[in-house]
C-alpha cells in the first residue's frame, strides 16, 4: 500500500476510496496487507487522471466498471488509451473510438497514437518528471517480478524508454527476466545488445549476453563473450566456472582446467 501510494503520488484514503469504490479487489498477503496487481495499478491510475481530467466520480466509476465487464479476459485496460472528451470517458482499442459508457462509436475526437502496450492520459509528462517515472516504473517492475513476469516485462520497458538516459539496471534485470522466461532467450539476447551500445565495457552484461547465447546454442560466441567479460573483470568467479563448462563440451581439456582452478581460487 505504501509504495502504491508513493507512485501514484495520493495519500491512504484515496487509495481505499478507489478500492471502495470497486476499481480494483487487491489480493492479500501476510498479515492481511494488500498486495496490488499491475493491472490494479493501471485501473487505479486510470481513474486518478479521469478524476483530475474533472469527470465526476459516478461517471468514473460506471465507466471503468462497465469497461471491465466487457473486455475479454486477456485484455483488462491494456493494449489502450482511456481518455477524458469533455465530460464523457473516450476509450480507443485499435482503429475503433467509442464512448466508455455507452458504447457509442465516437468519430470526431483526436485521440493520441498509442506508444507501448500501456499508454496513460499523462503519457507525454514533463520533461522534469521523467526521470521520477522511469524510476516508478523499475520499482514497479521489482514488485512484480514474483507475481506476474509479464507485468514486470513490461514495467522494465517503460523505464527503459521514459529515462533520459540509458538505465543500466532496467537492462540487466529485463534480460536476466527474459532469458529465464521459456523461448525469450532471443529477446533478451536483443536487449543485452542494445544495452552493450551504451555499456560497452561493462563486464555483467558481457556475462549476462553469453549465458543468453550458449542457452541458444551459439557455443563459439558464448564463448567469446565470457571472454570478453574476464578481460574487463578477471575476478569473475561465476565467468571462469560457465567458461570452464563450456570449453569441457567443446573437448577444450587445458581450457577447462584453467578456468575451474581460477574459479577455485577467486571462491576458496
Amino acid at each position: 500500500m505504501r509504495e502504491l501510494q508513493s507512485m501514484l503520488g495520493v495519500s491512504r484514503s484515496v487509495v481505499m476510496g478507489l478500492i471502495t469504490a470497486g476499481f480494483v479487489t487487491p489480493a492479500r498477503g501476510p498479515r492481511n496487507a494488500y498486495r496490488f496487481a499491475f493491472q490494479d495499478v493501471v485501473l487505479l491510475r486510470t481513474a486518478l487522471i479521469l478524476r483530475e481530467a474533472n469527470i465526476p466520480p459516478r461517471k468514473i466509476v460506471s465507466a471503468l466498471s462497465r469497461l471491465r465487464e466487457e473486455l475479454p479476459d486477456d485484455l483488462p485496460l491494456t493494449g489502450m488509451r482511456v481518455s477524458a472528451v469533455g465530460s464523457e470517458v473516450a476509450v480507443r482499442t485499435g482503429p475503433a473510438q467509442w464512448n466508455a459508457l455507452t458504447g457509442q462509436l465516437l468519430l470526431d475526437f483526436e485521440v493520441a497514437e498509442i506508444r507501448g502496450d500501456v499508454v496513460f492520459l499523462d503519457s507525454k509528462p514533463a520533461r522534469k518528471n521523467v526521470a521520477n517515472q522511469a524510476d516508478e516504473w523499475y520499482e514497479l517492475a521489482e514488485q512484480l517480478l514474483a507475481s506476474d513476469p509479464g507485468g514486470a516485462e513490461h514495467a522494465y520497458r517503460r523505464a527503459i524508454a521514459l529515462s533520459p538516459q540509458p538505465f543500466y539496471a532496467a537492462y540487466v534485470d529485463l534480460g536476466a527476466l527474459l532469458c529465464e522466461m521459456e523461448a525469450r532467450c532471443k529477446d533478451a539476447l536483443h536487449v543485452l545488445d542494445e544495452a552493450l551500445a551504451h555499456f560497452p565495457e561493462d563486464s555483467v552484461l558481457h556475462f549476462n549476453r553469453a549465458v543468453a547465447l550458449e542457452e541458444l546454442g551459439r557455443l563459439r560466441e558464448a564463448e567469446a563473450s565470457y571472454v570478453r567479460c574476464l578481460e574487463l573483470n578477471p575476478s569473475y568467479a561465476d565467468a571462469h566456472h560457465n567458461l570452464a563448462i563450456l570449453l569441457e563440451k567443446r573437448g577444450d581439456s587445458q581450457g577447462l582446467v584453467r578456468h575451474l582452478n581460477a574459479y577455485r581460487r577467486l571462491t576458496v
